[in-house]
């Protein structure tokens, strides 16, 4: 017979899929590395598993204990599907940016959801990142994921995703871009693969409203670059460890229209239904088509699933109400 002993066991070995209508103005061959297969529906299941196990072989994450984690719903749907076969309890930490949905999808999974303001700096104590150490801190027998500068997180897409895409292209991958928040997905992808070919070009797509591009081009943490943007799962107002920036070849900022509208454009020219930062991803890529040739392999990685943001991106009330459509 053939069977996965729990819903863990599915994570990972997600398709690589040729893109056409989207990308029809590049000429080179653009897949996209598809991320919504995994039991979670995102790339965040990858780096939940492996910071739990590495937490367990520690010691840090005992039997029966609580996992605390401030995120933006992705990476908490992950730790709660390994918390549930694992037998943890789980804490998450959000903020009122991010769409009903996914706060709704966690809570269904047993885990508790804490929801704080987005508009304050990140050392505010009624941050996202403040509240989440200090529930961890008040919590007995808890453990705090901290997916920013958990070096895990990197570490398991430079074990498992990185080798996928190197596989599955047969090695003749050219440039590979991804959106970037934690820098988990950039930084590990990236490191496998220029390990593998020093040539291959590593493309970061931010958005306005964060620290990242001005960062690795001037090495200036420069906080006028920092006000509220609607788009979820990139950006940042800090500097993750996770995010290296030595492997990273540039950055290219998407607007948040842009970023919404492409999502919506995704599903219907291409009938994959991708997250909002899968949208940028996208569109940060066509702005870049003046570097790619016909010869060149690109895979873009599609973080998440659209049913994330049945209430948001794919809500034509919402759209009008940002003015991304009329």
């Amino acid at each position: 017979m053939n069977y996965f002993n729990s819903i863990i066991e599915t994570i990972g070995n997600t398709p690589l899929i040729k893109l056409n209508r989207i990308t029809a103005e590049i000429d080179a061959l653009v897949m996209a590395k598809v991320e919504s297969f995994n039991p979670g529906n995102s790339v965040k299941d990858r780096m939940a598993l492996k910071m739990i196990e590495d937490a367990e072989a520690a010691g840090k994450l005992k039997p029966g204990g609580t996992i605390v984690e401030g995120t933006s719903g992705n990476t908490g749907m992950g730790l709660a599907l390994a918390g549930i076969v694992k037998g943890y309890k789980l804490i998450c930490v959000s903020n009122d940016k991010q769409s009903k949905e996914k706060f709704d999808v966690l809570r269904a999974v047993g885990a508790e959801v804490v929801v704080c303001p987005t508009d304050v700096a990140p050392e505010d104590p009624r941050s996202y990142y403040s509240t989440s150490k200090r529930i961890a801190e008040e919590t007995p027998n808890a453990w705090y994921a901290n997916q920013y500068d958990n070096p895990s997180n990197a570490l398991a897409h430079y074990e498992t995703t990185g080798p996928e895409i190197w596989e599955q292209t047969q090695g003749k991958i050219t440039h590979f871009v991804v959106g970037v928040g934690t820098g988990g997905t950039i930084s590990g992808v990236g490191k496998f693969l220029k390990e593998k070919n020093p040539n291959i070009k590593i493309w970061g797509i931010d958005t306005y409203g964060s620290v990242f591009k001005k960062y690795h081009e001037t090495g200036v943490f420069d906080p006028n670059e920092i006000y509220p943007y609607s788009t979820e799962g990139i950006g940042e107002d800090i500097l993750p460890k996770n995010v290296d920036f030595s492997v990273i070849d540039l950055f290219e900022k998407v607007t948040d229209k842009d970023a919404a509208v492409f999502t919506r454009t995704l599903a219907r020219t291409e009938g994959i239904f991708a997250g909002n930062s899968c949208g940028a991803a996208i569109k940060g890529l066509l702005q870049l088509k003046k570097y790619l040739k016909k010869t060149d392999v690109v895979v873009v990685l599609l973080h998440d699933s659209g049913s994330r943001y049945i209430g948001k991106i794919f809500n034509d009330e919402w759209m009008k109400s940002k003015q991304f459509i009329s």
